[in-house]
């Protein structure tokens, strides 16, 4: 797909599309959960469709029903060999512990990018929690046979989280006596916070110290039936929120402003960049003002760097991003995508070990952009385009269905000016 933005002043409002992160963990939590769950406000994004045929993959059957859905499981009990998680990293990470609970042999497999992904941490865990592994050097497929045994083990968690939520949920599930996971430099914290959030609204308690020290305790088998909520997305409606601050004045409903998502920090990058953003009636409210440069940490929350140099080519002077180390295993390098992309439209980005610069000057030229297969690359050159000087057109722009398929009918009822090809 080809999509052309012209400059376009945007307004109205909007509901937050369901949050992939929630989506995804719920999934699993109710495939782990024997018995019933309904999933309220599902998401519909290509990871959210993943996870759910990993899980009917595994043996949970899922029903739609009006706009829930349905799934019964009686625990993980593959139905196929394989299961293939898509491009998501997520899904592939979280969902590889829970399916060697069982005793079958799976082949874990994914598409696009995922493909060339690090996997070393399997080689180097499964083997010490009962679980035989083949890799393909550290990459897809990997195969592997269970069945998990809790353990004490030590992890790595400075490359992701994703793998220690995977764990967190397969110890919740299986331990038969106490046990302990041992954490050294866990980045993402936000993350495990929602991972144990969705624990603990599925009925199992899991605590920790300090996010070094993971406690598990044998659990009560729950067989009643459960709801659960999907959270509105703080990722994309962080592109949302950077849209209405460069390019108009609108209203986003739908986000908790108690969530442990970690992108609910670009809120502070918006108020850092004097951006006129206001909270009232469960509302975000955001238009556009001028701005100026900012300062952001985010070790904790790197989706938010494509937003955010999208919001930071509209600032006077130069922002700092810290947390480049967290970009190169994504969709593409972004650090490199947004580099090169945002070059073409006139911002200058500079790197400096983890630590990125954007020098912003207002004035964002229309031009023609490559997605790099990025879902956050294509929606960060949607909304710089916004207030650019000509039209931009962006190539390979169907990489926003990983995330968020509804992105550029969102923008038209906004009012930007926009085409699909």
């Amino acid at each position: 797909m080809i999509i052309k933005i012209q400059p376009s002043v945007i307004s109205g409002s909007l509901y937050a599309p369901a949050s992939k992160s929630s989506m995804q963990r719920a999934c699993a939590a109710a495939l782990l959960k024997e018995g019933e769950t309904i999933i309220n406000n599902p998401g519909i994004s290509n990871d959210d469709l993943a996870a759910l045929s990993v899980i009917q993959n595994l043996g949970a059957i899922v029903k739609h029903s009006e706009d829930d859905l349905i799934i019964s499981s009686n625990g993980v009990q593959p139905i196929s060999k394989e299961i293939n998680c898509g491009e998501s990293g997520l899904g592939l990470r979280m969902f590889a512990p829970i399916a060697a609970l069982s005793t079958s042999e799976i082949i874990l497999n994914g598409t696009g990018s995922l493909l060339q992904r690090p996997m070393d941490f399997f080689d180097e865990i499964f083997p010490l929690l009962n679980i035989n592994v083949q890799s393909n050097d550290g990459k897809l497929p990997v195969i592997i046979k269970g069945p998990l045994r809790p353990a004490n083990i030590t992890i790595e968690g400075s490359l992701s989280s994703q793998f220690l939520t995977g764990l967190v949920m397969a110890y919740a599930k299986a331990c038969t006596e106490p046990v302990t996971i041992f954490v050294k430099n866990l980045k993402s914290k936000p993350y495990i916070d929602l991972t144990l959030k969705v624990i603990e609204d599925f009925g199992w308690d899991v605590s920790h110290f300090n996010y070094e020290e993971f406690y598990f305790k044998p659990a009560e088998k729950h067989n009643s039936s459960i709801t659960y909520t999907v959270e509105g997305d703080w990722s994309g409606a962080a592109f949302l929120l950077v849209a209405g601050a460069i390019a108009g004045e609108i209203v986003v409903e739908g986000l908790d402003v108690n969530s442990t998502q970690a992108d609910k920090a670009i809120i502070v990058a918006l108020e850092n960049a004097g951006a006129n953003i206001s909270y009232t009636n469960n509302q975000f409210t955001v238009s556009a003002i001028d701005l100026t440069a900012f300062n952001f940490e985010a070790n904790d929350c790197p989706d938010l760097f494509p937003p955010l140099v999208a919001l930071a080519s509209y600032c006077k002077g130069i922002s700092k991003i810290k947390g480049v180390g967290r970009l190169m295993h994504k969709e593409s390098n972004r650090s490199a995508s947004l580099q090169q992309e945002f070059k073409k439209m006139g911002v200058e980005i500079n790197l400096d070990g983890d630590e990125m610069f954007i020098t912003g000057n207002g004035n964002i030229q229309g031009a023609e952009v490559e997605s790099h297969h990025d879902h956050r690359i294509a929606m960060a050159c949607a909304v710089a385009a916004l207030k650019a000087t000509g039209e931009t057109t962006i190539n390979n722009a169907e990489a926003v269905n990983k995330s968020y398929p509804e992105f550029y009918d969102h923008l038209q009822k906004l009012n930007a000016t926009l085409q699909k090809l």
